[in-house]
């Protein structure tokens, strides 16, 4: 067999690969469901062996409750016993705590006595509307109600139409933080995955609008003027600000991050489709997000995609994280489902997977290291341990389904069938 044949052999298509992805997500899933509830409302970070992190009374994120609501949704949807107390635990703590009821909108931090930190995050709020779709999917009782609140505040406090994508953040009465000074990707990044599946769930119109004015934004006009790299720091205008620099790393670096031109791939494929096809820019961006991301942000010599890059190109954060890996396995899925010509995204979707399969899975304690170093040595210097299901699990369960929608849009229509 020459190499091309084996190349077009998709691996998605061979029962072991397929079979091996469901073992990942369930070991996943194991790690998570029976360990990570806290008693006292929402979900604990957790160490390397899964231990609760953050003493008696830990601050919970609200991204964190999230994504837990939305994954075990999608366990849910895929008959995993269990599931729908973790999806009730959930959206239960975003109802109660997080949402402020005095003011509107959700709280970035809580813990049992309150708001820890009551700023109105973008990035939070992209998520709540997220979970409320998810358990929309799978009939919660509280979902419409959190829908409709959640559409609300970030149709009136967020969106900026002249712009055609939202504002960053807010303090607790919605006096703009800095004066409104900055926007980013980031959130409006995550508020496009989130929209999408409300729309997918509600077939309202206005969602997929939405996120496909800020797909114009942030990638058909910023990210194509910079050759493909997706800025992630903006004025108050969506000026890029190339100098911008910020303390937090986790969630503002500086530089650019080769992770979210992967997870902009898959996302602006899912909208081209979504949208019927009509935006005739988004394949060849796509294309070029994942090629600039594997020609740039992959390490040649150790593997592994760098944190971040300099505007020169170089690596700036060497240190190597597992979710830019989980995206890029993601984005070749949907790129070699939609463009399948290329031998490219096959070569990339393996050679990706294997990086994983060997560096970043913890085969002895469970769950996958959240970083590594540049030498692909675990290490926390970013993530304090294991304390998130999200990335990992979407990348071992879109490869199975067909790449035309959310998972919770694609799992029910394919039967549950894997």
């Amino acid at each position: 067999m020459t190499d091309q044949d084996q190349t077009s052999l998709h691996w998605t298509t061979l029962p072991y690969h397929r079979k091996w992805l469901v073992d990942q997500a369930d070991r996943l899933f194991d790690f998570f469901q029976y360990r990570s509830a806290n008693p006292a409302g929402g979900f604990f970070d957790m160490d390397d062996v899964g231990t609760p992190l953050g003493g008696a009374n830990p601050v919970r994120g609200i991204h964190a409750s999230a994504r837990m609501v939305h994954c075990f949704s999608i366990g849910y949807l895929l008959g995993r016993p269990g599931c729908g107390d973790v999806i009730d635990h959930g959206m239960r703590y975003l109802w109660d705590r997080h949402r402020d009821a005095d003011h509107g909108g959700y709280f970035w931090q809580v813990d049992d006595d309150g708001a820890v930190d009551s700023d109105k995050q973008g990035y939070g709020h992209a998520f709540v509307l997220l979970a409320a779709s998810s358990a929309k999917a799978v009939g919660h009782p509280l979902a419409d109600d959190m829908l409709a609140d959640i559409t609300g505040v970030l149709t009136t406090r967020f969106w900026e139409p002249q712009h055609g994508a939202i504002a960053e953040e807010f303090g607790r009465d919605w006096s703009p933080i800095d004066g409104g000074s900055y926007r980013g990707q980031n959130s409006n990044m995550h508020l496009t995955e989130a929209l999408m599946a409300a729309f997918e769930v509600t077939g309202e119109r206005d969602y997929l609008d939405k996120a496909e004015s800020i797909a114009e934004r942030v990638i058909n006009q910023a990210a194509a003027s910079v050759g493909f790299r997706v800025a992630e720091h903006f004025d108050a205008n969506w000026r890029i600000d190339k100098d911008y620099y910020h303390q937090n790393e986790m969630f503002r670096p500086a530089g650019t991050t080769p992770g979210h031109w992967l997870e902009w791939s898959r996302l602006i494929l899912q909208l081209w489709v979504l949208g019927g096809k009509t935006k005739a820019w988004m394949p060849d961006a796509a294309k070029s997000l994942f090629v600039q991301s594997m020609s740039l942000g992959w390490d040649k010599q150790k593997g592994g995609f760098f944190y971040t890059l300099d505007w020169q190109d170089q690596p700036e954060k060497t240190n190597k994280l597992w979710w830019p890996m989980c995206e890029g396995a993601a984005a070749a899925h949907f790129l070699m489902e939609h463009l399948p010509s290329d031998p490219f995204y096959e070569d990339s979707y393996r050679l990706i997977w294997g990086t994983i399969a060997n560096r970043f899975i913890d085969h002895r304690k469970g769950g996958w290291h959240e970083e590594l170093t540049e030498d692909l040595i675990p290490a926390n210097t970013l993530f304090p341990g294991k304390g998130d299901l999200y990335h990992a699990l979407q990348a071992c369960l879109i490869p199975l389904f067909p790449a035309t929608g959310s998972l919770t849009r694609v799992i029910p229509e394919a039967g549950g069938r894997i």
